[in-house]
């Protein structure tokens, strides 16, 4: 939820006329508000200067930290990034500080953003992984919600607080995030990989409850499959397309999350004030609109995830929204080609492409929202589970920021000539999801060495390692 609301809240802030004064530099504002929401996420300019966002070198940094420290660790180092962030943001007392501040946030969500999922799949029982994965998608929902009406409530104070009122609340989620983490089990997959088989064995107690059976024979088949990956891989990334499978894998986690800022969910949760406003609505009528808008995700991805996602799998969904992306942007580009916002004053027209927008926001919460971030984190074997999805990460914020600062230029340039290329992206994405992406559901994480065909099994590593050993020990036997 923290990551999403200080994402949203400054699309309301940089509105609001007290930031306006703060700023105190009418010429440059609109570049200079643009400098404040992009070096959150990736790279922008301010006063012809390249300033490096946070997000992108957050979640790259990430899976060294989880690694080298382990998932709650790392998820208690975000909180504590991003209080400092925060902090600097809502007591800034002038515009450096406030950018300083937007850079160390989006390095917290960085690091949250890649870590939150891999430790929500290291720790979920096979049958259960998306939907627990999935909430991670829920919770981006509801931040984008909060801030959106939080936004609107704080446009009527006046002074200062007006603006440091809404960026001091994300302290809220990430104090609660700091204190709620120490109450986390660690990760057994984590705990294996450091040879702390006791304290794995005890978490896996725990998850299980009272199921001991199950338990033992989740954990045996866990520091099995650990054990081989040990003697086999190591912790370089070239490890992530070092054979045909591992390339595969890495392929699949890259694709899907870049295939999310293809559906252009993204485009339309940053401008679409701007989409609708395209389509002939008035300012107040646009923002109305998009808060409206903004709470149709996390309800339909609720349901998802809790009805749909472990009964249908990853594949079927994902085939699902790349094809209904293909059909909305096609009505919509459709609609605004033959009634040009500027030339027609035709309300049905408008209506259709409210909808169509609407559409699209339910479809993405029906496959990429959710499906995005747990296949992306599932497929590595646990070796390379924190550098693949750290990788898939710092892919999907590359892709955020491409289509953050080229969009609102876009449209306003080539208006529905840029909706083709949606339409296109995702025709592709829907051939390449078919014939290239497995399904992964049901199986645990140590099976996913079958459904990408790794070289490798994990049984004829640990067989051959104890022959050796007995090999090895053979000759002293005789000798006695």
């Amino acid at each position: 939820m923290y990551t999403t609301y200080g994402s949203g809240i400054i699309s309301s802030v940089i509105t609001f006329s007290a930031f306006k004064d703060f700023v105190n530099n009418p010429g440059n504002y609109d570049s200079l508000s643009g400098a404040v929401v992009s070096t959150f996420t990736g790279t922008s300019q301010y006063a012809d200067n390249p300033a490096l966002g946070g997000c992108f070198f957050g979640s790259a940094g990430a899976g060294w930290v989880n690694d080298k420290f382990g998932r709650r660790v790392t998820v208690q180092l975000g909180a504590l990034v991003a209080l400092w962030g925060c902090a600097m943001q809502a007591g800034a007392n002038n515009f450096a500080c406030m950018l300083i501040g937007r850079i160390i946030a989006g390095v917290a969500i960085g690091i949250l953003s890649m870590t939150v999922p891999l430790y929500n799949t290291e720790i979920a029982p096979a049958k259960h992984r998306g939907f627990l994965v999935g909430l991670t998608q829920q919770m981006i929902g509801i931040g984008f919600v909060s801030a959106n009406w939080v936004g609107y409530g704080c446009q009527f104070l006046t002074g200062d607080k007006q603006w440091r009122l809404p960026l001091g609340l994300q302290l809220a989620p990430a104090f609660l995030l700091l204190i709620g983490a120490q109450f986390m089990p660690r990760s057994p997959r984590w705990l294996l990989e450091q040879g702390r088989d006791d304290e794995a064995r005890a978490v896996v107690h725990k998850l299980h409850g009272g199921d001991s059976d199950s338990a033992d024979a989740e954990f045996a088949e866990m520091r099995e499959t650990i054990l081989a990956e040990k003697q086999v891989r190591s912790r370089s990334v070239r490890d992530l397309w070092a054979t045909r499978g591992m390339l595969r894998r890495t392929l699949v986690a890259v694709g899907v999350q870049v295939f999310g800022q293809f559906s252009g969910i993204n485009v339309i949760n940053y401008f679409g004030p701007s989409m609708y406003k395209a389509l002939g609505l008035s300012p107040g009528q646009s923002l109305l609109v998009q808060g409206i808008y903004g709470a149709v995700g996390p309800i339909t991805n609720f349901f998802f995830i809790t009805l749909i996602l472990d009964t249908v799998g990853r594949k079927k969904p994902l085939l699902f929204g790349a094809g209904s992306f293909v059909v909305t942007y096609s009505i919509l580009t459709a609609i605004v080609a033959c009634f040009p916002p500027e030339q027609s004053s035709n309300l049905a027209a408008q209506r259709a492409g409210i909808a169509m927008i609407f559409m699209t926001s339910i479809f993405f919460s029906l496959s990429f929202g959710p499906v995005s971030w747990v296949l992306a984190s599932e497929v590595f074997p646990t070796r390379t589970r924190s550098i693949g999805t750290s990788v898939a990460t710092c892919a999907n914020w590359a892709f955020n920021v491409l289509f953050s600062q080229v969009s609102n230029l876009a449209i306003s340039d080539i208006s529905w000539r840029y909706y083709l290329v949606f339409i296109c992206l995702n025709a592709v994405d829907f051939a390449i999801i078919a014939f290239f992406f497995p399904e992964t559901k049901g199986e645990t994480l140590e099976q996913m060495a079958e459904v990408f065909g790794d070289e490798v099994d994990a049984h004829d590593v640990v067989d051959s390692g104890v022959h050796e050993k007995m090999d090895h020990h053979a000759p002293d036997v005789e000798k006695l």
